[in-house]
């Protein structure tokens, strides 16, 4: 049985995975064991944070929302506003609400006046 030299695999291999921690500091970017490790920590923290990012922006969304409708009393509370918007079938999403608010307060006033009519 032929001997098999596996250095080349092997370092293919490692160079691989040294290219996704070159940007961390110090042995996390140096030692194999320890750029392995970081490299699992790091995908699992990206996923999290991916939901995490979207949840984030909801809140985000709402409150804007929530502070224009109480500056100008429109409505009472932001889940007024949301519930009259289902029952007229207006279906905007808070992100565009939001954005209208923030820029265009007079637009976000006729929305709030079709919905009470």
């Amino acid at each position: 049985m032929t001997r098999v030299k596996r250095g080349y695999t092997a370092r293919r291999r490692r160079t691989k995975i040294r290219l996704f921690a070159s940007t961390f500091r110090g042995a996390h970017s140096r030692l194999t064991r320890m750029i392995t490790q970081q490299k699992m920590r790091a995908l699992v923290s990206s996923h999290r944070d991916r939901n995490r990012q979207k949840r984030d922006f909801r809140r985000l969304w709402i409150t804007r929302l929530n502070a224009v409708i109480r500056e100008n009393t429109i409505f009472h509370s932001y889940s007024r506003l949301i519930h009259n918007l289902y029952k007229k079938q207006l279906l905007l999403n808070r992100k565009i609400l939001a954005q209208i608010a923030i820029s265009n307060k007079n637009c976000f006033y006729m929305i709030s006046n079709k919905i009470i009519k």
